[in-house]
């Protein structure tokens, strides 16, 4: 089956594409100034109809549920069986349960790491619209077998000093005003949960005293068991072909090599590869696409 987010809707079509069943998430009565949402708190914003957009739909196999997160109420999430799309729980009473912001375009993305005798882990990723005191821009949560549990999307660790998260610095904005983080693409292999991004900085070009506006794409990774994110590590991706710089990423996928490709990249067929489309250039964040290229990343070279 095929599990689709669109506005205000999730469907589950068949394998041709046929709507089997149809959840309905949105509009209602909201402001995405509300903060901490309505729901939890009286709001003096007035409110008019908002439609929802489903920014992150995520399968957990092991427990046959899809977790649906949206641009309503500061970004909430649902819980739906699979087979039917009934909701078996909303988590909305704790302001960790606001995870993915109000911002249409804003990406998310999560990876789900599971054990076999504990709660599941939810490493969630999101672009904060310039909240980062709302927001961390990267987490991990629980991810309770019971969907109406009390725990759900609580942080995996969290004390007065240090916490299974990291947010914006403030002073960043002061650098660079409209600094976000956009997720791109995210996956787990071996020990690590990786996440590969767009974020804008400032350089100075060759010769130039002032600084311009640039975006560089960056691979981001993480140990599976740091609950206080110490191990937080990125680095620059991108790739180069005739002395064409293509740096600006717009869509990846983690797969195995396969026989042919394996010899070719002298890799074994069962090796993790990262393929990745990126345009040319730095200066814009999306939509670049005068020119573009396929690049192929072996996980290990870039672990090592």
């Amino acid at each position: 089956h095929i599990y689709l987010g669109a506005v205000n809707r999730i469907y589950k079509l068949s394998s041709d594409l046929k709507v089997l069943v149809t959840h309905q998430t949105g509009p209602d009565e909201d402001n995405p100034k509300c903060y901490p949402p309505r729901i939890v708190q009286t709001c003096n914003e007035p409110l008019t109809t908002t439609n929802n957009v489903n920014k992150m739909l995520l399968i957990d196999y092991k427990e046959n549920r899809l977790i649906a997160c949206g641009s309503l109420y500061q970004g909430i999430c649902k819980l739906l069986r699979l087979e039917d799309l009934f909701k078996l729980g909303e988590p909305f009473h704790k302001k960790e349960h606001y995870l993915s912001g109000v911002n249409e375009s804003g990406s998310v993305f999560g990876v789900i790491v599971s054990y076999s005798n504990l709660d599941d882990k939810l490493f969630i990723a999101t672009a904060v619209d310039g909240k980062p005191e709302y927001f961390p821009t990267i987490s991990s949560r629980k991810l309770t077998k019971n969907s109406e549990a009390d725990g759900m999307f609580a942080y995996v660790f969290h004390d007065e000093f240090v916490a299974s998260m990291i947010k914006i610095p403030s002073d960043t904005f002061t650098v660079i005003p409209d600094f976000d983080i956009y997720y791109v693409y995210g996956f787990s292999s071996g020990n690590f949960v990786y996440f590969l991004t767009l974020q804008p900085e400032m350089v100075s070009p060759p010769g130039s005293t002032t600084k311009e506006q640039v975006y560089t794409s960056k691979l981001v990774r993480l140990c599976k068991e740091d609950t206080a994110f110490n191990s937080y590590v990125e680095v620059p991706i991108g790739c180069e072909r005739s002395g064409v710089e293509y740096r600006l990423l717009q869509a990846a996928y983690l797969s195995k090599a396969g026989a042919v490709l394996a010899r070719t990249l002298g890799v074994r067929p069962e090796d993790d590869l990262l393929f990745t489309v990126f345009s040319k250039g730095q200066k814009r964040k999306m939509k670049s696409l005068d020119e573009s290229a396929l690049c192929i990343f072996i996980l290990k070279q870039i672990n090592d």
